[in-house]
């Protein structure tokens, strides 16, 4: 893989002709060419710069009337999450941040427990606000959010595990009454903050809207604030009807919104960022475009300074 200011070029080595067809398979909303070409015992690829400064992708390999998505055997550099490794191209603009150096010591989290059917593993020193995160396991270990939330101690930290996700943080009702009426008076009380991202960030607005006084602010990260009318790429999705239904009454004023610090992060290469868009500009609130697509590393890489100029607003 050769990687330059223009695009990249992939090669994959086939000495034996074993593959009948190579395919770049990506998250990215750009219409990218995604068909490898054989040329010699290597299959190729030359794809043009994208709008964004990292991308993850897979390699769909086709071979003996079966398809397999695969990382890249050409290029060690991966990234991991829930649904396995993912191959990475870095271009020359994109920084990791400087807070990945941190030492992890001293914040580990306890065994979680069960409230209200909804698995919260508590972080609490005591003092500082309270972040409320949706997907909280996950982001501690894909976006290494505690890590970079030991630069902002003291704080307490709820990281919440859903048990049906799709169900759950689609606007529904039945979880908006369990989170703000169960489980969130279990917690400690101090000023909350949300965190939360995709359909994560979809359900802390819609509790938000359901509870007005659930939280202090909101952080949400590439938000699923889909419309009928447009984002058509995930109608397949089981609960996409009530969910357009929640963010098209958020368009046209349907309920009233309680304004409270919120602040949006999407990535510049991902098909939710004009939903975002549309949000962000409804709500009257900020939006921080990542150079990225849909992906833990482009919310790690948004906290900072986003999220940690949100907590020093609660503190005030």
């Amino acid at each position: 893989m050769q990687v330059n200011d223009d695009g990249v070029r992939f090669a994959l080595p086939d000495p034996r002709s074993r593959l009948h067809a190579v395919r770049l398979w990506h998250e990215l909303a750009a219409p990218l060419p995604t068909d490898f070409v054989r040329r010699g015992r290597t299959w190729q690829l030359d794809l043009p710069r994208p709008d964004v400064d990292r991308m993850e992708y897979l390699l769909s390999l086709a071979q003996n009337g079966s398809n397999e998505f695969a990382p890249d055997p050409g290029n060690p550099r991966r990234a991991s999450g829930p649904f396995g490794e993912k191959s990475v191209v870095e271009f020359p603009e994109y920084r990791p941040p400087s807070w990945l150096r941190r030492s992890a010591d001293g914040w580990l989290p306890p065994a979680p427990k069960v409230i209200a059917g909804i698995e919260v593993t508590l972080l609490d020193d005591g003092l500082g606000p309270l972040l409320v995160v949706h997907d909280g396991p996950e982001y501690a270990e894909y976006s290494q959010l505690l890590l970079f939330l030991q630069g902002l101690r003291p704080l307490r930290v709820a990281l919440l595990q859903p048990r049906n996700r799709n169900d759950e943080y689609s606007a529904s009702a039945v979880y908006a009454r369990r989170l703000v009426e169960r489980v969130l008076p279990e917690l400690p009380q101090a000023p909350r903050i949300g965190v939360g991202a995709s359909l994560g960030a979809l359900a802390l607005l819609h509790a938000q809207y359901v509870y007005p006084e659930a939280f202090a602010a909101l952080f949400l990260e590439s938000g699923s604030f889909f419309r009928r009318r447009q984002e058509a790429y995930d109608r397949g999705f089981s609960r996409f009807a009530r969910l357009t239904r929640f963010v098209g009454a958020v368009h046209s004023g349907a309920f009233p919104w309680e304004p409270i610090p919120t602040t949006l992060t999407c990535g510049t290469g991902e098909q939710n960022l004009a939903c975002n868009r549309a949000l962000a500009s409804r709500l009257k609130v900020p939006l921080h475009e990542v150079r990225d697509a849909h992906n833990w590393t482009a919310w790690r890489d948004a906290l900072d300074p986003h999220l940690r100029e949100l907590v020093a607003h609660v503190r005030g």
